[in-house]
């Protein structure tokens, strides 16, 4: 009998978890994303409706697909993480028999097979709870056209082109774009047939890149934790390392730091490169066996809660800078210091870049590695600055405004085979880090990680717990 009941209260649960809606972890909550809709709209054209879509499943190899992160613009408009589904946005107020809407959030349906696999879906009900004013599912944007014959400018994202056809769901984001593009021509047809209308299709990139180029104070202090996350990860990198690890060990260290901290993920591919590999702007193979004696360059950055730090520091595997290491290495820190300085209200990336290469090309000629100021784009070959935010390289203008938070990283790379004195060949160095702009002056979210290749030193020569682990050789 006992089990009997046992049996039973298991069912119970069972189709209560089914039926129960589960609710994302956001720290930003729904009247972020409310606003920022809102701001959004604020923003459009006359007489316009937006379609925002979700991004697609990758399919990773074979049966098995790649974690999936949502579209940021998706996530920063509605929270949603949910694939297959689109945000439509009116600039006025729709009516209908049910009311006054400006908007409608199309989602997938719930399914009790499929949720066994994959995870939960929050559905209809879980979406009415993230403050969208009409919320439907995603077959009816497909089968049920919106009357969008009286607008004058359709506003979308890009259109991918590498979304999957899941044979078995034919309400799937491959079927909802193309059900997108049947709504344009038609609309594209139907003007052409009238030469006194007018229309316009535009991509929302413009719109999207002035919210997110600056930062609400809630986006800050997520982007604050993510930093200080990766800044605490390259200490305790720089007290572990030794010459017998490898690139990935050294990667791992990083990434195991971001997830004791909660950072679920890392920003970007993590790039960690010894000796020459350094010198390869964005080598992320990571799979170097012999890193002794070399400076080691980790350009990493951990995700946490959808927002990304983006932070390098270049150090010696075996804890001190041997002379041209600490030459190279000094010049790009000197060269980072006086740039981050430019990181100010009214300056642009320009103004922080022609100060950043204004140093290293005169420390350059003064060591003989180059003889012209020009030459030294073969040695410092990109850009000082980008906005970080939801991407890595966020979207945003050039010139700077308060609550910006963008990256300074100078840096000097000198690979093999270089028209310059071999003693120099295979240093590569580059020092970032993650500036907010205020109207008191750049403050360095990063600043935890040290910087002075004196500091570094004293870093490097603590103890770290991480070398008291102890694995078996499974060699033998």
């Amino acid at each position: 009998m006992r089990f009997k009941n046992t049996l039973f209260l298991l069912l119970i649960l069972l189709s209560t978890n089914y039926s129960y809606t589960q609710e994302y972890f956001d720290d930003l909550g729904p009247e972020f994303h409310k606003k920022k809709r809102q701001e959004f709209r604020s923003l459009m054209p006359a007489n316009s409706v937006a379609f925002i879509f979700t991004s697609p499943i990758m399919k990773r190899s074979n049966d098995t697909d790649y974690m999936y992160h949502q579209d940021p613009n998706f996530y920063y408009l509605t929270g949603w993480r949910e694939p297959h589904g689109v945000l439509v946005i009116f600039k006025d107020d729709q009516f209908d028999s049910d009311g006054s809407y400006n908007e409608i959030m199309y989602v997938r349906e719930r399914n009790e097979y499929r949720e066994m696999w994959d995870g939960r879906r929050l559905g209809i009900k879980g979406a009415k709870k993230m403050s969208f004013d009409r919320v439907k599912l995603r077959s009816e944007f497909i089968e049920n056209t919106i009357p969008i014959e009286n607008f004058s400018n359709i506003l979308n994202t890009n259109i991918r082109d590498d979304v999957r056809d899941f044979k078995d769901d034919k309400y799937d984001l491959f079927d909802i774009q193309n059900k997108f593009q049947e709504i344009v021509s038609k609309k594209e047809s139907d003007i052409l047939g009238d030469l006194n209308k007018q229309f316009f299709s535009s991509s929302i990139n413009q719109i999207m890149s002035k919210l997110r180029q600056t930062k609400d104070p809630l986006e800050i202090e997520l982007l604050t934790k993510a930093i200080r996350i990766s800044a605490l990860a390259q200490i305790e990198v720089m007290r572990a390392i030794h010459n017998d690890m490898t690139e990935r060990e050294v990667q791992g260290i990083h990434e195991f730091i971001y997830r004791k901290y909660g950072a679920a993920h890392e920003g970007y591919n993590s790039i960690v490169g010894a000796g020459g590999n350094a010198c390869v702007l964005h080598y992320v193979t990571n799979e170097d066996m012999d890193i002794k004696d070399k400076l080691i360059l980790m350009d990493v950055g951990a995700e946490y809660r959808g927002y990304t730090a983006d932070v390098t520091r270049t150090i010696p595997v075996n804890g001190k800078f041997n002379n041209e290491q600490k030459i190279i290495y000094d010049l790009v820190y000197k060269s980072q210091e006086e740039a981050i300085k430019e990181a100010i209200i009214g300056n642009s990336f320009n103004d922080i870049y022609l100060k950043s290469y204004d140093i290293i090309a005169k420390g350059l000629i003064d060591l003989g590695i180059i003889n012209d100021y020009r030459e030294a784009r073969k040695y410092y070959p990109h850009g000082v600055s980008h906005h970080i935010g939801l991407d890595v390289h966020d979207p945003g203008s050039r010139d700077l405004m308060e609550n910006m938070v963008i990256t300074v990283e100078p840096g000097i790379y000198i690979p093999e085979n270089s028209n310059t004195d071999p003693k120099w060949w295979n240093i590569g160095v580059r020092i970032e880090d993650d500036i907010l702009i205020t109207n008191s002056g750049p403050v360095n979210l990063s600043i935890d990680a040290p910087r002075r290749s004196d500091e570094i030193e004293v870093i490097m020569a603590q103890d770290s717990p991480i070398n008291q682990l102890v694995l078996p050789d499974i060699n033998n």
